[in-house]
């Protein structure tokens, strides 16, 4: 999981402020690890290969002694369990429409926080780097005004540098577009 440096967060915090100085509208970058820790993922897909397990050993040995065939099927159920803690591999466990629908739900709960709470036009942009989520939201004058394909365009700008290793250097750029578009159409003097 990517954490920024001191001199990463220096160069976000940058962009933000003066992303902020831009325009009048609220801005927002919230970049977090993770949406979610989908621990049920780790002890439900070792049940569901120990069960598996314990279907292979009963068709290929039907005369194991059932002690065994416990023992057999907690080993295997612990180790799994064990190694699908590990973060990594957890992930690739969650479906891609699990982990965007939590990223989803956390970034309209960070929009509500961050823009919402403060009665003021604005716009969040959001990555979740744990689930490769990211999405700009907007109030609606805002997304009215801009469109879905101005957004579009630089979240795909934001990923194609994100793909390449430059996720510091993607966050500038989409944080530097996003703030030009909020100061068409919210100046700071207007």
């Amino acid at each position: 999981m990517k954490t920024f440096s001191d001199l990463e967060r220096a160069k976000l915090q940058d962009a933000v402020a003066t992303a902020e100085k831009r325009t009048r509208a609220k801005f927002a970058l919230v970049v977090v690890p993770l949406s979610d820790r989908y621990a049920a993922f780790a002890p439900m897909w070792a049940a569901a290969l120990a069960f598996a397990a314990l279907g292979a050993l009963a068709l290929f040995d039907p005369l194991v002694s059932l002690r065994l065939a416990f023992l057999i099927t907690a080993a295997v159920f612990g180790a799994l369990a064990m190694l699908f803690e590990w973060l990594p591999i957890r992930l690739m466990l969650v479906p891609r429409h699990v982990k965007h629908a939590h990223a989803q739900s956390l970034a309209a709960r960070e929009f509500a926080a961050h823009i919402l709470s403060h009665r003021e036009p604005g716009a969040l942009f959001f990555v979740s780097l744990g689930e490769s989520y990211a999405e700009i939201l907007a109030d609606r004058d805002i997304h009215a005004r801009v469109g879905e394909a101005a957004w579009a365009a630089i979240v795909a700008g934001f990923v194609a540098q994100a793909k390449e290793g430059a996720i510091v250097d993607g966050l500038v750029t989409a944080t530097q577009k996003i703030s030009a578009l909020l100061e068409q159409h919210h100046p700071v003097e207007g």
